[in-house]
């Protein structure tokens, strides 16, 4: 986080921020919640935020940040780009696509029971309305951003009513708001297969909860894995950005780790702020940020895991000094 503001103040991106906590950070604070409600508060109040990679104490009985924040929020539309960067060499050219997520039902929702001291469920939770918002967000996200076709993944072969369900709501909307937008269906392990041996024949993809969380892995493994892929959880009036790995305390604190997954979600931010809010500087400044780090990488300027020898803040120098 620290290498992203340095590389967001060296362009003049108008931003202020405020600082919050959350995760194992937060109760390290003495906070009693790995959310606490002025994070919260703080993100409602200014409708934005820039997480970093939180860690949440496994087997404690503490929920999820992320679900915390999605369900809190109502941040139900996760927004994924997944594309090939210059000098990250992979097995595949040319990718471009936009993962559109559901991010607040599915088998996510967390309702689960236990039947007997042998037998559990998960639940899968679908309703119509937000099956339908999700499907209004990515026509609209299709239609702004100029792409060509969208693709719903779904099982609704075998989960008749709940995949069923999205399926029916996304022709719906497209038949009756975006009649002339290109728009297709596929299986999910049908899906799956087409995109390692073709990424190019996809372009938008829009996927319930699980099978959205799936493939935006996947996807970035076909460019270089998750240390490149940004992300966007947005709702109706907030919008959290994040870096789509998780954390890494095994490596916290040694100054190596890859800034620039997060580095591309601040340039969300900043694409976000200007489609909503009309400030074009924001989205210069997203410009330049991202002719800069493909600049670096270009040029052989990589962390380690990219196959280089820069550590966080010198990658944000070589950035930096591209700006």
């Amino acid at each position: 986080m620290r290498a992203t503001r340095r590389v967001l103040e060296a362009v003049g991106a108008p931003l202020r921020y405020t600082e919050c906590s959350a995760g194992e950070s937060a109760l390290a604070q003495g906070h009693k919640e790995v959310l606490p409600t002025e994070t919260l508060a703080a993100i409602r109040e200014h409708h934005l935020a820039l997480k970093g990679p939180c860690t949440t104490p496994i087997g404690s009985g503490y929920r999820s940040v992320n679900v915390a924040l999605r369900k809190s929020l109502n941040l139900y539309a996760a927004v994924r780009p997944v594309r090939n960067i210059p000098g990250i060499k992979t097995r595949f050219e040319n990718v471009d696509l936009v993962i559109i997520r559901e991010n607040t039902e599915g088998l996510y929702s967390g309702v689960e029971s236990v039947i007997t001291d042998d037998v559990v469920t998960s639940m899968k939770v679908a309703t119509r309305p937000a099956c339908k918002r999700i499907a209004q967000f990515a026509f609209r996200y299709l239609e702004h951003r100029n792409r060509k076709k969208l693709t719903v993944f779904h099982k609704a072969n075998i989960m008749k009513l709940t995949d069923g369900m999205f399926l029916d709501e996304a022709r719906k909307v497209h038949n009756a708001e975006f009649p002339k937008a290109a728009y297709d269906e596929m299986i999910i392990d049908a899906a799956f297969m087409r995109l390692v041996q073709d990424p190019t024949r996809f372009d938008m993809l829009l996927c319930e909860n699980l099978y959205g969380d799936l493939v935006s892995d996947l996807c970035a493994g076909l460019v270089g894995g998750l240390g490149v892929t940004p992300g966007a959880n947005i709702g109706d009036t907030d919008a959290v950005f994040e870096a789509v790995h998780g954390s890494a305390p095994d490596i916290a604190g040694q100054g190596i780790a890859n800034p620039l997954a997060l580095l591309m979600s601040a340039a969300m931010l900043l694409n976000h702020i200007a489609d909503t809010r009309g400030d074009e500087r924001c989205r210069d400044a997203a410009k330049k940020i991202r002719a800069a780090y493909d600049g670096a990488l270009e040029a052989g300027e990589r962390t380690r895991d990219l196959g280089g020898q820069l550590g966080t803040e010198q990658f944000a120098d070589a950035i930096i000094k591209r700006c």
